[in-house]
């Protein structure tokens, strides 16, 4: 018998109605693991405003007690603009720069760490950050604190893409619409509580609940496949172990469902006998996968780029004084609205797949110019066109992001595809870190005129 006929033929691999309970079960698992993956991350990035602003006004050298003046509390600020001192930008480097590192070197090693040991570390560093941030009494105590967000989102997230090779192929819908929500979910949460009177301090406080429930959707929601290596290192390249536990007509499916074509799984990375397949990959083999996955990873980075260079370096410049909403909730509802785009834009995955990622990374390109250009000539007549524009630019991220993993996981042998996407994720964070460089001098050229 073939072998993989062998595999399928097994009793633990399940159809019929306990099958659709168990990928039911594991789809809602992924869902809130990416929300709350992703939550930490997206809060401190909300909070960035209020974060600067709040260190300012304590290291002020003669604090005033009473509401914030109507210029945002920038009453020595020369500038046409309402600039904090350092911009959010900087928030954005802590943010994401402890994850781009773990992104590029993890996935050489990090199949050592069994994935209990990593979830573990995950919820440590997370409920880290919001203690440290919650205390913090200087602004480098708050970067320390987002810091370990940054740690605890990227291992995260190349944990679990890995993990979904173990699962069926809806899990992956489940994980992208779950970080998308993780969007919806931070920013909104965020706004209300401040907005409704709680300081920063007690909203963040409040959300250390995020960290108990990512794991125990993890240990308690999963229903893991009876070989999976929870507490046990393995080279996590073993087809095997990999098979899921329930059979899933997609998990081999062609790219028909994105153009209409029959092109087998696999074919457009690499063709490989069946002894091939169950050999382990060396460093060599992982090199050549990550030059395969450029096609992929370039279109995610760009995309990345564009939308954080909008979101940490001209959102906070976008600033309509007469509008009846404050600068800061402002800059909150710009990231409340973005984030809602990612969400509907990665959970369209259940209905909607494209191979045309370049084309909305250029799209996305096309709105950080437009973006530029009016924060210095400041034509838009009031907020709410923004306001439009910016839940487009999350429309286009989160369609870029869940297309690419989607086409990874289609487009590449068994053997490779735990590696490549953990390998891949490396894209967005590339793009996030570079738009921070010119986010930073383009803040300060503005804060100066």
């Amino acid at each position: 018998m073939d072998h993989r006929d062998s595999v399928n033929a097994d009793p633990d691999m399940l159809t019929g109605s306990e099958g659709r309970c168990r990928r039911c079960r594991n789809q809602s698992g992924f869902w809130l693991l990416g929300l709350c993956n992703n939550f930490a991350y997206v809060v401190m990035l909300s909070a960035a405003h209020d974060i600067l602003k709040q260190q300012e006004s304590q290291n002020a050298t003669m604090p005033t007690p009473g509401p914030v003046p109507s210029d945002g509390g920038n009453s020595s600020n020369s500038s046409r603009y309402d600039c904090n001192p350092v911009s959010t930008a900087a928030v954005l480097l802590a943010d994401i720069l402890p994850t781009l590192l773990i992104k590029l070197t993890a996935p050489f090693f990090i199949h050592k760490v069994p994935y209990g040991f990593r979830i573990l570390g995950c919820v440590a560093t997370a409920t880290t950050s919001f203690l440290v941030v919650s205390f913090s009494s200087t602004v480098w105590m708050s970067i320390l604190g987002v810091i370990f967000a940054s740690v605890s989102s990227g291992l995260g997230e190349l944990s679990f893409l890995s993990l979904t090779v173990y699962f069926s192929s809806d899990v992956l819908s489940g994980w992208g619409s779950g970080t998308g929500g993780a969007g919806v979910a931070g920013a909104v949460l965020y706004s209300a509580f401040t907005q409704a009177g709680l300081s920063p301090r007690g909203t963040l406080l409040i959300m250390l609940l995020i960290p108990a429930v990512l794991m125990i959707s993890y240990f308690r929601l999963l229903d893991f496949p009876p070989s999976f290596p929870q507490w046990r290192s393995g080279s996590g390249e073993d087809v095997q172990e990999r098979r899921p536990l329930i059979v899933d007509d997609n998990d081999e499916d062609s790219v028909r469902d994105v153009n209409g074509k029959d092109n087998c799984a696999g074919n457009a990375f690499s063709f490989l006998t069946e002894d091939q397949s169950t050999e382990p990959l060396t460093f060599l083999d992982k090199l050549h996968i990550l030059k395969r996955l450029l096609k992929f990873t370039v279109p995610l980075c760009v995309v990345y780029f564009a939308e954080y260079f909008i979101n940490q370096g001209l959102l906070e410049l976008l600033y309509f004084p007469a509008s009846s909403l404050s600068h800061a909730e402002q800059y909150r509802w710009y990231q409340t609205l973005y984030q809602i785009g990612v969400f509907i834009s990665r959970t369209s995955l259940y209905c909607v797949k494209t191979r045309r990622i370049w084309v909305l990374s250029m799209l996305q390109c096309v709105n950080a110019v437009v973006l530029l250009i009016s924060v210095y000539y400041r034509f838009w007549p009031n907020v709410w066109v923004v306001f439009v524009i910016v839940l487009y630019e999350g429309l286009l991220g989160g369609a870029v992001y869940v297309n690419t993993f989607y086409l990874i996981r289609v487009e590449t042998v068994e053997r490779e595809r735990e590696f490549a996407m953990a390998a891949a994720s490396v894209g967005d964070s590339i793009g996030i870190a570079l738009s921070a460089a010119p986010a930073i001098p383009i803040h300060d050229y503005f804060c100066s005129l």
